[in-house]
C-alpha cells in the first residue's frame, strides 16, 4: 500500500518510514489541539517521572559518552578515516566549523548567552552562596559552560561519529537503524529497523520545533523592544511562518549553497556582535575574565560531570541539567546526521577533537563575554538585568535587555534579530535535510520531500505553541523529554556498535600485522624470500598490496 502511494506521488523514500512518521506527526498535532489537557497530563506525568527518577542516569550517561569519545579518538582507532583510505574532507576547516556550529547550538547561544548566567548569578544552584556575589558569578559560569560546553557537543558528536562511520566506512544508508548493523545485520531493513527510524524522525521534528519556538519567542521580544510589536501567539505564528518560508527557500537551493552560505554569513555576524560587546564594554575586565572563566570551567568540569544533587535534592538539576540533556538528545540524530554529512574524509581523531574542541572553545569565549558583561552591569553599572530577566521572568528578552546598556542599541538589536532568524533558519533547513535522509537513506532525494518536512516542522511548532496556551512551550518540552529517553538508551548501543565493528576491522588485519612484527630465524627469512621470489612479489611479497585499517581496505558491511 505504502509503496504504491509513494510511486504515485513520485517519492524516492522508504514508504513505511515516510508515511507512518507523517501520520503520527499529524495525529500528535490533532491530539495536542483537541485534547490539550489530557496530552499535558500524560506527558507531564511521564516527563516528571523521568526528570525526578532518571536524572542520575542522564548525568552518568552523558559523562560516559564524553569519556568514550576522548578514549576512542586517542586510541589505535583514532587514525581510521571516515571513508575510503584516500578520501579527503569536502569542506575546509573554517567552513566545516561554521556549518556544524550554526546547525548545532548557535541559536541556543543567542537565547541563553545572557539569560542563563544572569539566572544562576541571581539564584546560585549549589551551596550557601550569596546571590550577586563573586562566588555566585563563578558558580554561574561553571554551570553555564557545563551545560553548553563539552557535554552538549558530546551528545551531538557520538551519533555523528556513528553515522559517519557506518555510512562512509561500511556503505550503509543514512538512518539511525544503520548503527545497529553489528547486532541486527540485515534485519535493520525489517520492522524493528523501521521503528527505530520512525522514532528518530519524530524526535527530530519535536526537538527542532522546540528550538524554533524558543527562537520565535526571542525574536518577538526583540521586536517588542524595538517597535512595540505585541508579544502574542498570533505574532509568533506569523514569525514561525516567515522563518519556515526562508528555511524552505534555503532547502531548495541545496546544502552547498543555502545552508553553507547562511552559516558562514551568520557566524561572521555573531562574531561581530561578540567583538562589539567586548570592545564597547569593560575590555580589560573581559580579557582577564575569559582566561579566568576557562580555568573555572576546567575546575568545575569533573565535579559537575558527576554531581547529582544527592544531598540537597532540591529538584534544580531536573529542571536545568537533565532537561537540557533530554532536550539535546532528542534532536541529536538531526545534528548528528548533519555533522556526519559534512565530515566525510576526516579521521576519527580529527573528527572527535574538532567537533568537541572548536565549538566548546567558542562557547567559552561567548559565554564569558556575555555572562561577565551582564555581571558587570549588575555589580558596577546600576543593574537592572536581574529584575527584568529573572524576577519578571523575561528569559526571551534577556539579550535585548542586555543590549540597552550599550551604544547603538537599536542597530545592535536589529542585528541580533537577524542573527537569531538566520540561526533558526539554518537549524530548520538542516533538520529538513536530515529528516528526509532518515526516511530515504540518501542525501540525493527530490527537493520536494525536503520542502515537505520543512513545512511540517513549522506546522508542529506553530500548532503546539498555540495549543499550549499561556503555558508557552511546556507541552512540547514535556513531549520531547519523553521522546528523548529512547535516544539516550541508543547512545549506549552506539558506543558498543562502534567498538565491535572497529575491533572486527582490526582483527581482519591483525594476523598480517603480527606476522610482520614477529622475530624471524635465519631459516625463516630464507624460506620467506624463496616464497616471495616464487610468487613474483616485491620486497614485501603479496602483503604489500594491502591497505586500510589493519592492512585491509574495507568495503561494504563487515
Amino acid at each position: 500500500m505504502f509503496e504504491k502511494l509513494a510511486h504515485k506521488l513520485g517519492l524516492e523514500t522508504n514508504p513505511a518510514i515516510f508515511f507512518i512518521s507523517a501520520a503520527l506527526t499529524v495525529l500528535f498535532v490533532v491530539c495536542a489541539i483537541a485534547f490539550t489537557d489530557t496530552v499535558d497530563l500524560v506527558f507531564g506525568a511521564t516527563s516528571g517521572w523521568i526528570l525526578s527518577r532518571m536524572g542520575w542516569l542522564y548525568i552518568l550517561g552523558v559523562t560516559s559518552f564524553l569519556i568514550f569519545l576522548i578514549w576512542i579518538s586517542l586510541s589505535r582507532f583514532g587514525h581510521v578515516r571516515l571513508g575510503s583510505p584516500d578520501s579527503k574532507p569536502e569542506y575546509s576547516n573554517l567552513t566545516w566549523f561554521c556549518m556544524l556550529f550554526a546547525a548545532g547550538i548557535g541559536s541556543i547561544l543567542m537565547f541563553w548567552g545572557v539569560a542563563e548566567p544572569i539566572s544562576h548569578f541571581a539564584n546560585p544552584p549549589q551551596g550557601n552562596v550569596e546571590p550577586g556575589s563573586v562566588q555566585a558569578a563563578e558558580q554561574a559560569m561553571g554551570f553555564t559552560l557545563y551545560h553548553f560546553g563539552l557535554h552538549t557537543w558530546t551528545i551531538f558528536c557520538l551519533p555523528a561519529l556513528a553515522f559517519a562511520y557506518f555510512v562512509y566506512r561500511k556503505g550503509l544508508p543514512f538512518r539511525v537503524s544503520s548503527i545497529f548493523y553489528p547486532f541486527l545485520g540485515e534485519r535493520i531493513n525489517g520492522p524493528f529497523g523501521r521503528l527505530i527510524d520512525i522514532f528518530a524522525v519524530l524526535g527530530t521534528l519535536f526537538g527542532v520545533a522546540v528550538t524554533i519556538g524558543l527562537g520565535t519567542m526571542q525574536i518577538n521580544s526583540g521586536l517588542n523592544t524595538l517597535f512595540g510589536i505585541e508579544e502574542s501567539r498570533l505574532t509568533q505564528i506569523i514569525l514561525i511562518s516567515v522563518i519556515t518560508l526562508i528555511a524552505v527557500i534555503s532547502v531548495m537551493t541545496g546544502l552547498d549553497t543555502g545552508i553553507k552560505w547562511l552559516s558562514s554569513i551568520n557566524i561572521v555576524m555573531a562574531v561581530g556582535l561578540l567583538l562589539f560587546v567586548f570592545f564597547a564594554g569593560s575590555s580589560l575586565f573581559l580579557a582577564k575574565g575569559v582566561i579566568e572563566t576557562t580555568g573555572i570551567y576546567l575546575e568545575w568540569l569533573i565535579p559537575l560531570s558527576f554531581w547529582n544533587d544527592a544531598f540537597g535534592n532540591t529538584g534544580w538539576q531536573g529542571t536545568w541539567t537533565v532537561f537540557y540533556w533530554a532536550w539535546t538528545i532528542t534532536w541529536s540524530p538531526f545534528v548528528g546526521i548533519f555533522i556526519a554529512r559534512i565530515s566525510k574524509g576526516r579521521t576519527i581523531r580529527e573528527f572527535v577533537l574538532g567537533v568537541l574542541g572548536l565549538p566548546t572553545a567558542f562557547s567559552i569565549v561567548w559565554f564569558s563575554v556575555f555572562g561577565l558583561s551582564s555581571f558587570d552591569i549588575e555589580m558596577n553599572q546600576g543593574g537592572g538585568l536581574v529584575e527584568e530577566v529573572v524576577e519578571q521572568g523575561d528569559i526571551p528578552g534577556a539579550l535585548f535587555a542586555f543590549l540597552t546598556h550599550y551604544p547603538l542599541t537599536t542597530l545592535l538589536s536589529v542585528i541580533a534579530i537577524v542573527i537569531v532568524v538566520i540561526f533558526f533558519t539554518t537549524s530548520s533547513d538542516s533538520a529538513s535535510l536530515v529528516v528526509d535522509m532518515l526516511c530515504s537513506g540518501t542525501s540525493d532525494s527530490p527537493t520536494r520531500q525536503r520542502v515537505f518536512w520543512g513545512i511540517t516542522e513549522g506546522v508542529v511548532a506553530a500548532t503546539v505553541l498555540t495549543a499550549s496556551g499561556e503555558g508557552g512551550l511546556d507541552a512540547l518540552q514535556q513531549t520531547i523529554i519523553v521522546f528523548g529517553l529512547p535516544f539516550f538508551v541508543i547512545g549506549f548501543f552506539m558506543m558498543a556498535a562502534l567498538v565491535k565493528s572497529l575491533q572486527a576491522e582490526f582483527a581482519e588485519g591483525s594476523g598480517t600485522q603480527r606476522q610482520r612484527k614477529a622475530p624471524l630465524t635465519a631459516r625463516s627469512r630464507r624460506m620467506r624470500r624463496d616464497q616471495q621470489r616464487d610468487a613474483g612479489g616485491g620486497p614485501n611479497g603479496p602483503e604489500s598490496g594491502t591497505n586500510g585499517v589493519g592492512g585491509r581496505e574495507t568495503g561494504g558491511p563487515a
